[in-house]
């Protein structure tokens, strides 16, 4: 048995995958399975897989089921101790899996690792070097924009993206897989912020490096990715956050969603935003529902969540969006 399962999820992205398994067919670390799921593509994606990739596991859905669930599916037949889920539109480092290895083994506290991805396009910038989650209820990428050579210590962060992360398959057995009513974007937020309520740390290894195409499947600020993101950060934010900090800082969580309504509106997407939230009220008991849940397998107390979200609301978003 493999010690890490590697799971890349794939939809219509026939022309990035040759580029990614070659990446991850070079790792220096060679203990890992890989596994392509495969959201019902029409573009001869499993085919090429097989012929170009012959051992290579391929988990083909009959129709796209989403991020969350296609990502679950994998992780339901993989086998090893511990889980890396990667993008399709990645090319990873030599050492990824390898340091990404190392630093999950290396405490048993660590429950999940997050890697330093750096943009595809541009080498001087990076993507994410891992997740923050804002104390205004808002998830948002820690380092975007800034300069490759920054972020180079290993250190706790609030969660990593699901884009190019591992994770302890027994950390999942006990808080759940990804949330599959999020179907895309934020579902790695809510992961985090559940392992992080359950007592689970993440350690950012920004050796782990992998240069990412960003969003080349959805495409940026599409009707998607806005109606989605903004639905799913409502229930992120409803589902974790607990009754103290959201008595504590509920007025900057509106404020920042009138500032969103504002810049989404600008730009052309301001009814993707609106019915965003109107689907979240409308489903506002099922999310109460699961929040109860949530709140009764927590570990720990407000002062410590207090400590790894950041008092930033607006900068590091804006700056993404620029």
């Amino acid at each position: 048995m493999k010690q890490v399962s590697v799971i890349v999820l794939n939809w219509n992205g026939k022309r990035l995958l040759e580029e990614c398994f070659d990446a991850l067919c070079k790792q220096s670390f060679n203990d890992f399975e890989t596994i392509l799921v495969d959201n019902g593509s029409k573009d001869g994606s499993v085919e090429f897989i097989k012929k170009k990739f012959p051992k290579i596991k391929i988990l083909a859905l009959p129709k796209n089921v989403g991020f969350a669930r296609g990502n679950n599916e994998g992780i339901k037949i993989a086998k090893g101790e511990y889980i890396a889920l990667l993008n399709n539109d990645t090319k990873v480092s030599p050492d990824w899996l390898k340091e990404l290895y190392q630093g999950i083994t290396s405490d048993a506290r660590i429950g999940f690792c997050a890697s330093k991805m750096i943009f595809y396009s541009n080498r001087g910038k990076i993507d994410t070097a891992g997740d923050s989650y804002s104390r205004c209820g808002a998830p948002f990428k820690r380092g975007c924009r800034e300069g490759a050579d920054k972020y180079n210590v290993m250190e706790k962060v609030f969660g990593a993206c699901a884009g190019a992360a591992i994770y302890r398959k027994s950390m999942l057995d006990d808080i759940g897989l990804l949330d599959e009513d999020f179907f895309l974007g934020f579902e790695d937020s809510d992961l985090s912020f559940r392992a992080q309520l359950a007592g689970y740390e993440c350690l950012y290894i920004p050796k782990a490096v992998v240069f990412h195409k960003v969003s080349a499947t959805i495409g940026k600020t599409s009707k998607s990715q806005v109606y989605y993101g903004q639905r799913n950060l409502e229930y992120v934010y409803f589902k974790n956050m607990t009754a103290g900090l959201m008595r504590k800082y509920f007025f900057s969580h509106l404020v920042y969603n009138l500032v969103a309504f504002v810049y989404f509106t600008i730009k052309g997407r301001g009814w993707d935003f609106c019915k965003a939230k109107l689907f979240f009220l409308v489903n506002f008991g099922k999310i109460m529902k699961k929040r109860i849940i949530v709140q009764k397998s927590r570990r720990v107390k407000d002062q410590y969540l207090d400590k790894v979200m950041e008092g930033d609301c607006f900068k590091s978003r804006i700056k993404a969006k620029l």
